[in-house]
């Protein structure tokens, strides 16, 4: 006989009780705090900055004779100002990820050494 029709004796087959199934809620919480960061990263590099838009910045910037000294034209001035605006834009979406990312790895680190000292505990 195999180990799981071996009959109990003593014990009325219908008395003894199913098994009771693992519950998984260290996984479920795990799962839960890796979407919030997801949805996180997807909203921060997804959100448009908040402020006048590039070309209120770069018609304020180049306005008047304000663009003299550094560009060689008003049209040169509105091109590579707007230009820089953006890139300063893409770096600081950058660094917001690059926080959160980081962030998220530290929380990571901390909820799998807490879950080994709990399964250590259970031993």
């Amino acid at each position: 006989m195999t180990a799981y029709n071996r009959p109990t004796y003593g014990q009325p087959q219908q008395d003894r009780a199913a098994p009771r199934r693992k519950r998984r809620i260290f996984l479920w919480v795990f799962l839960a705090i890796q979407a919030l960061f997801v949805i996180w990263l997807i909203a921060g590099l997804s959100s448009s900055p908040a402020g006048p838009s590039v070309a209120a910045q770069t018609a304020h910037a180049c306005a008047g004779t304000g663009w003299q000294g550094l560009f060689k034209s008003h049209a040169d001035c509105m091109r590579h100002y707007a230009a820089g605006v953006n890139a300063a834009s893409d770096i600081g979406s950058g660094i917001g990820a690059a926080i959160i990312i980081a962030f998220w790895a530290v929380v990571d680190v901390i909820l799998g050494i807490g879950y080994g000292v709990y399964k250590l505990s259970r031993r």
